[in-house]
């Protein structure tokens, strides 16, 4: 009954509010809500990281002393009664058949009582912080989570972030280079890889393993399930062909909004009308038909910083950033989105650009804390989830990637998805 009333209650703010799920997404994943969804509008910048490094993804080593901090802001001022739950999740993000007792270790559920008022800000905000695991719930098991946050009773859901606990029992070791295939090897990358069960025993590889590799933080193109290539004693072979290729893309683009008293090398003017702040970019062009050219950038995250006050979290404002893409027409065979962590890599209206034939191309405004961002322009063509980026980008070999292996094992005696090994790789070095 509770489950029917909270997808009443998420069907109806879907309607009203453009903030909310976009029409692309299923009715399984409304239902289920598992994976990076901000429900409420007044909920901005939401971050959830490994404790000490904010550029970390959310993912904790199984049985430590780590942590995860989470971050975000209330636009609304107030305080609320916060809290949160955690819900265990299979390899593929639905939710496991395990009872809560046997992933929680303590409570089912627990308060965010860590917040401070905004400080002389053009606009007010509640900024809430929490470092989990709590001393009254921890995760028991390794694997998938969803972080579930909302006020008095679980039907008032405001947003929720996926996490990771990985118990390493396996060994990874890989390289990122050119494709292989000649005719894509300007501009495709490959992933080879090995993994040594080293503290498993895998009774069938090809069954009970399931593999996954990720590039950036995107998971739209990801690369799912993963069957070895050879099994020689305990060390599992990935070295394909073409099995495991990424589009090289581009490095991202970047804007600098970390001061709002001058214009750093992307921003074309800063204004402050009535009490807010609108920051305009410099007009973006398509890059995909331009030389390779290497561009510093953070693999489309973002860093939430303000050099104009002392304390970021409380004094940093939110500001109207507007994106221009120039298109001379509008394209009809699909829709075009800016893509970064500054929309959790989704594709959803938030994030979605309007063609203005007025001024021939794309644009968009979104209201951002101040921080360094990257994104990138990208077409998502009708009726296909995997999103274009050479469309707009460009696709280059040569590019800077960040890609991430993440290894799954089904142990029949315990009934549920072990996250056992995850390693990151760098195509800074593609041809080695």
């Amino acid at each position: 009954m509770i489950g029917l009333r909270l997808y009443i209650i998420i069907l109806l703010f879907a309607l009203v509010s453009p903030d909310a799920f976009s029409q692309q997404d299923s009715i399984t994943d409304v239902e289920n809500l598992m994976t990076n969804k901000i429900i409420r509008q007044n909920i901005k910048t939401v971050i959830l990281y490994r404790d000490g490094w904010d550029m970390s993804p959310p993912l904790l080593l199984y049985d430590s002393d780590e942590h995860l901090k989470l971050e975000f802001d209330d636009l609304e001022g107030d305080t609320k009664n916060y809290m949160f739950t955690i819900q265990h999740c299979d390899k593929n993000w639905h939710p496991s058949d395990l009872e809560q007792y046997e992933y929680i270790d303590g409570y089912y559920d627990d308060y965010i009582r860590d917040f401070e008022y905004s400080f002389n800000t053009t606009r007010q905000y509640t900024h809430y912080q929490l470092l989990f695991p709590t001393e009254d719930m921890s995760p028991k098991i390794s694997g998938n989570y969803i972080l579930k946050v909302y006020v008095d009773e679980p039907d008032s859901l405001y947003f929720t972030r996926r996490f990771m606990v990985v118990e390493p029992r396996v060994d990874i070791d890989g390289k990122v280079k050119d494709a292989s295939e000649i005719a894509e090897r300007n501009h495709k990358q490959e992933v080879d890889f090995e993994i040594k069960a080293t503290r498993v025993r895998i009774g069938n590889a090809y069954k009970d393993l399931y593999v996954m590799v990720t590039q950036n933080g995107r998971e739209d193109n990801a690369i799912k399930n993963i069957k070895p290539k050879m099994v020689v004693g305990d060390k599992l072979n990935y070295d394909y062909d073409k099995e495991i290729t990424f589009d090289g893309g581009n490095e991202f683009r970047s804007f600098d909004i970390k001061s709002l008293r001058y214009n750093t090398e992307y921003i074309a003017s800063i204004q402050k009308n009535y009490g807010e702040y609108d920051v305009y970019l410099k007009p973006d062009e398509s890059r995909s038909y331009k030389v390779y050219k290497t561009i510093a950038d953070i693999d489309g995250k973002f860093k939430i910083k303000t050099e104009d006050e002392r304390n970021t979290a409380i004094e940093a404002e939110y500001v109207y950033v507007h994106f221009f893409l120039k298109y001379n027409v509008p394209l009809t065979d699909g829709d075009v989105y800016i893509l970064g962590e500054l929309s959790d890599w989704n594709y959803t209206d938030y994030n979605k650009m309007d063609y203005d034939y007025k001024r021939k191309g794309y644009t968009k405004t979104l209201l951002l804390k101040q921080g360094y961002y990257n994104y990138m322009y990208v077409l998502l063509p009708h009726n296909n989830p995997v999103g274009e980026i050479a469309f707009f980008e460009g696709n280059h070999s040569e590019t800077r990637n960040e890609y991430t292996i993440w290894v799954y094992y089904y142990d029949p005696g315990k009934d549920y998805d072990e996250l056992i090994g995850v390693a990151q790789l760098n195509s800074g070095e593609p041809n080695k």
